[in-house]
């Protein structure tokens, strides 16, 4: 897939960010910090971009010291790096996509092993309750009721594995899941390999089967992760381009 030189995508010819809602005010910085995270995840930069301080400050309607503040942080995410001479451009690429892939995969594969050993059977039934959501609203294409859907899947299992440690080693990862959801969920063929990839983990912790519970869950990320960074870079990684 073609990509625009860096830095040649202007500011009028992506979607407009839009002003914060002034209920935010209290918080700016993680606000800030939410809006451009979300517009790196889903595109509408492209790598290697350079930021215009001023111009996104005036669009998103703060000052620019909340969104200094909130640059600085993303830079520690890995989404946006600030060189001298060169300013803020962003930085996550194909790789980092896939690498955020796969140190999802690696620690909720765990998740979903520890969720088949210990999910009793009101964890299991509200697995099956988010299951028949997410059918009814793959039938209706209804992508807001699947994000929200899709979250409170993976929130079942967590909670159902009783894991402390894990869950704590995976905080981070979190910020970056509603973006991809977002982008994933709008496209129809993933919708319905999201939910036939869902159930087979529901089943395989129903079943107790510790085993298929961590290959499916690591399967569903590692392909859904593929399907991302396609959609987003037309790259799956390693500079490589996609058939």
């Amino acid at each position: 897939m073609a990509r625009d030189e860096p830095g040649a995508q202007g500011m009028n010819e992506r979607p407009r960010l839009g002003q914060l809602d002034a209920s935010h005010f209290k918080n700016l910085r993680d606000h800030v910090r939410e809006v451009l995270r979300k517009a790196i995840l889903s595109g509408q930069f492209e790598v290697g971009q350079r930021l215009n301080e001023r111009a996104l400050a005036e669009e998103l309607g703060v000052s620019t010291t909340p969104l200094k503040e909130a640059i600085r942080s993303l830079e520690t995410e890995g989404l946006l790096k600030a060189e001298a001479r060169k300013g803020v451009y962003v930085s996550f690429g194909p790789n980092d996509a896939e690498e955020m892939s796969l140190a999802r995969a690696a620690i909720e594969s765990m998740i979903a092993r520890q969720a088949a050993k210990h999910a009793t059977d009101e964890n299991i039934a509200e697995l099956a309750i988010i299951i028949d959501g997410m059918r009814q609203a793959t039938g209706t294409a209804d992508t807001p009721a699947l994000i929200e859907l899709n979250t409170r899947f993976h929130d079942a299992i967590r909670s159902a594995s009783r894991c402390n440690f894990l869950l704590r080693l995976q905080t981070q990862q979190l910020v970056f899941d509603d973006a991809t959801r977002t982008r994933l969920l709008n496209q129809p063929d993933e919708r319905h390999l999201a939910l036939q990839e869902h159930s087979d983990i529901m089943n395989a912790i129903r079943d107790r089967d510790i085993e298929r519970a961590e290959l499916s869950m690591r399967n569903h990320i590692i392909r859904s992760g593929q399907t991302y960074s396609e959609s987003l870079f037309g790259t799956t990684g390693e500079g490589k381009d996609t058939e």
